[in-house]
Parts: structure tokens; sequence; C-alpha cells
């Protein structure tokens, strides 16, 4: 399986092109069609009302992450009912001394169907089966935490 996404970016030609001046702001196509504007964190000089990378690689964790624990609790016979998830991503120094997203905080709030609930083992089970059998939390060194 390939998954493929398209990166645009063109110089305001009455900018000058300097480390401080340029326009971070560029466009993300995605495989199945879908474009949206993005730009590098405030912090680097980006538009703060536009998504980051940071942002973007923390949403693709979360996401992935709420997509495989559907999952589980799907194959468990569980119904539910809504899932929403904050998550935040550190961006700090890594053991090699380089800046990098070291750790995302996946917080969940659940709503199960009828209020049926499965007792806390369980729930700790599924978080674990969804955090191991994610694609993108499996394929970084990043540390991911599931705070429930």
């Amino acid at each position: 399986m390939q998954y493929t996404s398209k990166v645009s970016w063109r110089r305001h030609e009455s900018t000058p092109f300097n480390v401080k001046s340029y326009d971070r702001t560029h466009d993300v196509e995605f495989g199945g069609g879908a474009t949206i504007s993005a730009s590098s964190a405030p912090e680097f000089l980006g538009n703060r009302d536009l998504p980051n990378p940071e942002e973007l690689f923390t949403a693709s964790i979360s996401s992935c992450f709420m997509l495989t624990f559907l999952y589980w609790a799907a194959l468990k016979g569980l119904i539910i009912n809504d899932y929403t998830s904050e998550a935040v991503g550190i961006l700090a120094k890594n053991e090699e001394g380089k800046m990098a997203m070291t750790e995302v905080v996946i917080k969940p709030t659940i709503i199960f169907h009828e209020d049926k609930a499965p007792d806390p083992a369980l729930l700790e089970e599924l978080f674990k089966k969804a955090h191991e059998n994610c694609f993108i939390s499996s394929s970084v060194k990043t540390k991911v935490t599931i705070q429930s």
C-alpha cells in the first residue's frame, strides 16, 4: 500500500528571500484530493492561523490511535457513540540533542452506547491494543502516552 501527498510552495516575488522574511505558507494536497494550507509553527515565523507540521504530526498519531481503538472496541462488541480526544505533542531535544517531537499525549473521552462502558481493565486492554497496533505510533520514535 502507498499513500501520497504533495507539498507546494511558491516565493512571493515582492518579499525578500532570507531566513526571517520568506513566507512559510504552503499547500498540502492529499492522495484523495483534499488540499489544506499549512505553515510553520508561529515560533518558527509561521502563520498561527494555519496548521503546522508539529500539529499535523500530533493529529496523525491521535487519529490513528482513535481509528485503531474503534476497531478493537468493535471486535469486543462495544458500541461507541462519541469519541473525542485532545492530543498534545511535545517538541523538545531528544537523546541525540536534536529537536524532535519527543512525546504525544492522547487524552480520549469516550461515550459508550447506553452508558455501557467496559470495566477499567478491559478499557486499559483496548488502549494498549490500540497503541500497539496504530501504524503511525509504531513508525516513530516518539513516546505515545494515553491519559484516560
